[in-house]
């Protein structure tokens, strides 16, 4: 997943705004107790994401994909005094962590988190959002796509995580498994769409940013 130099990595986050003690005590307490922590978008990739909301300075935030609530406290960072961010996630297990992390970051009442499959839930939210985010199953990425594509304001963004898919995109004929297949007709996807313009920033396992027109 990692594709820069451990140590100008390294370098980089040491001269990089440092993580706040809510999200240094959550990356630990990821990695102690919930499975699969590598999929915790992490130090620079949370500084990342906040950087481009206090840019963006958006009213609404979408996230399809919570996992423990990280990315979704680095996306608020940069939410208007009145604005809200909506996390989607299947995995009910995770529920009462997320909850006490959302609240010791003093956002329970910016984020409204939602429990259950994205698919039925996106079309009941009625809203128009400034940044979508999407880190869930790849298998759905497209759908997810199509689906909140109406709902993304003119001038707003979509950013999908793991575009890159650990550099197995590089070599299709070698990685024919199905998640690989996927995220590269993704990328595909986005790449043949006029309505918007994109960038693929290998960021850790690649970001694709894309500003509908």
């Amino acid at each position: 997943m990692e594709f820069i130099d451990e140590k100008i990595e390294e370098y980089a986050l040491n001269h990089s705004q440092p993580e706040s003690e809510v999200l240094k005590k959550l990356n630990r307490e990821t990695h102690a107790k919930v499975m699969q922590p590598r999929m915790l978008s992490g130090h620079m990739q949370g500084n990342f994401l906040a950087m481009i909301s206090k840019m963006i300075q958006p009213m609404r935030i979408l996230e399809i994909g919570t996992y423990t609530g990280y990315s979704a406290i680095c996306l608020a960072q940069g939410l208007q005094p009145n604005g809200t961010l909506h996390t989607i996630d299947v995995n009910e297990e995770l529920e009462k962590m997320v909850h006490s992390f959302f609240k010791e970051a003093q956002l329970e009442n910016k984020i409204t988190y939602h429990i259950g499959n994205a698919m039925k839930i996106i079309p009941q939210l009625n809203e128009t959002f400034d940044i979508v985010f999407i880190d869930a199953d790849k298998k759905n990425y497209s759908n997810y796509y199509d689906l909140v594509f109406e709902k993304v304001k003119p001038g707003g963004y979509i950013i999908a995580d793991n575009v890159l898919w650990s550099g197995k995109i590089i070599d299709l004929i070698k990685n024919k498994d199905e998640d690989t297949q996927l995220i590269d007709a993704f990328n595909k996807k986005v790449h043949a769409d006029t309505r918007v313009e994109h960038m693929l920033l290998p960021l850790r396992d690649g970001l694709m940013i894309v500003r509908k027109k």
